[in-house]
């Protein structure tokens, strides 16, 4: 049997072809030639889509919640995908795969497809091709795209910019509304959950937090910050199942409001986010692209060369502080600007 083209690849993946999603989201992952043509020709037919990040810190029980919310949603017929961001691997830039481990249940389950990603190091608690993952389910049908972050509590909060509906997740009694308050959760939060609601303290915490809000006033912020949101506060036990119908409610209720309301405002901010990671990964090329040319060392503090050096040579220099960093980065933009051609 003759290898799929691209063109066949992704033809066979919007048609439900589970094997074909699964490598077209590889290709996605990898940043390969398949996923910019499949991106291309699928963009267009994404939008519809409801995204819904869920994040916040390590042992909140995020994946437990996520499991619960996919039954909830299968309950109501409604076709799920989950992007499962976990930490990478410091040899193998892998994924752990704890996520989709939890998730097994479903396994068998046409209207849920669950994909593990590995976020490589990628600062803001979701992988750089998350969006990318989402669009692509979006335009394969599915109905909800759950977007897990890895769990780092501190720089969570780049998710707002991917979804349509935040929800931070915290557990009674931990501190966690002091953690949230330290990372920026509360800043991003549409929705806070206290998970493990049977614990002694839930309440009492889903209660603080609750105060804590309401004490904010809108107008208490930095000139150039945005208005401080005033999150609903819920209490689930995802282990089971009770109060995640009401946070499903209240996610429906938040994206029909904020659809009207700032809709637009949101659909700007993940544009900026997805063609920023464009632009980063095609600067990434470029530099890498960059070949020989003179001494680094021509290359001084006030980067007065006639030639910018190349980036592998560039970079050696800055390890051996013959040139600062400021300069290596303004010869390279120079050379990427010029195209290596000598003024």
């Amino acid at each position: 049997m003759e290898p799929m083209s691209k063109t066949e690849r992704i033809d066979a993946a919007l048609a439900g072809d589970r094997r074909s999603l699964s490598r077209l989201l590889t290709a996605v992952e990898n940043r390969t030639s398949l996923a910019e043509t499949a991106l291309r020709r699928l963009y267009p037919l994404a939008g519809r889509a409801q995204l819904i990040g869920i994040t916040g810190p390590p042992g909140a029980g995020k994946s437990t919640l996520v499991a619960a919310l996919i039954a909830e949603l299968r309950r109501a017929g409604r076709p799920v995908a989950v992007v499962a961001v976990d930490p990478s691997s410091p040899i193998t830039g892998g994924a752990v795969l704890g996520d989709r481990v939890r998730m097994q249940a479903y396994a068998a389950d046409d209207g849920v497809f669950i994909r593990s990603m590995a976020s490589r190091g990628h600062s803001g608690g979701l992988s750089s091709a998350t969006t990318a993952a989402a669009a692509v389910f979006d335009a394969a049908g599915f109905d909800v795209v759950l977007i897990e972050t890895v769990g780092t509590g501190q720089s969570e909060v780049e998710v707002a910019a991917t979804a349509d509906t935040t929800v931070v997740v915290e557990a009674p009694e931990m501190g966690d509304e002091i953690q949230a308050i330290k990372a920026g959760l509360l800043e991003v939060a549409d929705i806070i959950v206290v998970n493990k609601g049977d614990r002694p303290g839930a309440h009492r915490t889903a209660s603080q937090l609750h105060a804590m809000l309401a004490d904010t006033p809108r107008d208490a912020r930095p000139r150039g910050r945005p208005t401080p949101k005033h999150p609903e506060v819920l209490v689930t036990t995802a282990a089971t199942g009770q109060g995640v119908a009401e946070l499903l409610a209240a996610i429906d209720r938040h994206r029909s409001v904020a659809r009207d309301a700032d809709g637009d405002s949101v659909r700007l901010k993940r544009a900026e986010a997805q063609v920023w990671a464009v632009l980063v990964d095609r600067l990434h090329e470029r530099v890498r692209s960059l070949e020989g040319a003179q001494d680094p060392r021509a290359v001084g503090a006030d980067a007065a060369c006639e030639k910018p050096a190349a980036a592998g040579e560039l970079l050696r220099a800055v390890a051996s502080h013959d040139v600062d960093p400021y300069a290596a980065a303004d010869a390279i933009l120079d050379r990427l600007i010029h195209g290596g051609s000598t003024p």
